[in-house]
């Protein structure tokens, strides 16, 4: 009797099965939070809803004028005030002399505050002498300690920009000292075990693993200085946006003072645009290990 040869059922199915299987799907891995997502939609959306907001409001004569200029109030004297300047002085002299200062106290802030931060991370004598000072000051506002800087540096531009200065440099040189203690110690093990001298160590390895932390810092830095800028300008001066927001509201000129702040709110966010960029080239790899 001759056998008749069955398919294999281990040989047949399985193979049938692969090919009725779906493809594997791709799956593309997602940040967290907000990361990689644009935001640039939402944020122009809101703006754009506040500013009718501001407008409905004023249109509606629910706020004084005298309290809420409305927006063609302060777009007209801001056409006026680049026209004919301010307080005897043109709208590029006050613009000049507020970025001067701010420029000025965050260059002596950095060069001071990054080196001073990254000692205190890599020394515990350094951290345990500058700590205490910083973290008191700090907390202070400004205002605090203005007419220290006035009685003990007279009223010329030295006072304003050691204001400025010290209210940049506490952010700066803790940020600094934050990147360096997050930096883990695994990597400096790995660098010591292949070779690498101190100079090598604190080039390669401290330095680029503090840098996001030091950027973020001197980003904070710059939000406070233009904060206190106004402060600062209180100081006997006859130029700067600061002066001018302060001059006018002596006089309850509302629509100039609206037309300062949004000029310093400019400025300041053309600086945040500014080092946004330089972390972006700088740390190309930060929010993506």
């Amino acid at each position: 009797m001759t056998d008749i040869a069955h398919p294999s059922i281990s040989g047949t199915e399985p193979a049938a099965a692969e090919a009725a299987a779906p493809p594997p799907r791709l799956v593309r891995p997602h940040g967290f939070g907000a990361e990689g997502r644009p935001t640039r939609a939402i944020s122009l959306a809101t703006a754009v809803v506040l500013l009718g907001l501001w407008w409905l409001v004023s249109r509606l004569g629910l706020v004084s004028p005298l309290f809420l200029p409305s927006p063609e109030e302060v777009w007209t004297q801001g056409l006026l005030v680049a026209q004919d300047g301010y307080a005897g002085a043109s709208l590029w002299e006050h613009v000049s002399a507020s970025l001067t200062r701010i420029v000025s106290a965050a260059l002596i802030a950095t060069s001071v505050g990054v080196p001073l931060g990254l000692l205190m991370g890599l020394n515990r004598f350094a951290k345990g002498v500058f700590d205490v000072p910083i973290e008191f000051y700090w907390p202070l506002p400004p205002l605090a300690y203005l007419p220290l800087m006035i009685i003990w540096l007279g009223i010329g531009e030295t006072s304003k920009i050691t204001l400025l200065v010290l209210a940049m440099f506490a952010p700066i040189c803790l940020s600094a000292q934050a990147g360096v203690r997050a930096l883990p110690i695994e990597r400096v093990n790995g660098a010591l075990t292949l070779g690498a001298t101190r100079r090598q160590l604190f080039l390669d390895v401290v330095l680029p693993s503090a840098l996001p932390e030091i950027l973020t810092g001197i980003r904070i830095a710059l939000g406070v200085g233009w904060s206190t800028l106004v402060a600062a300008e209180l100081i006997a001066s006859t130029r700067g946006i600061g002066f001018m927001v302060m001059s006018a509201s002596h006089f309850l000129a509302t629509d100039v003072v609206f037309v300062g702040i949004v000029i310093i709110a400019a400025l300041a966010f053309g600086f945040t645009l500014l080092m946004r960029l330089a972390e972006r080239k700088l740390v190309p790899w930060r929010g993506k290990g």
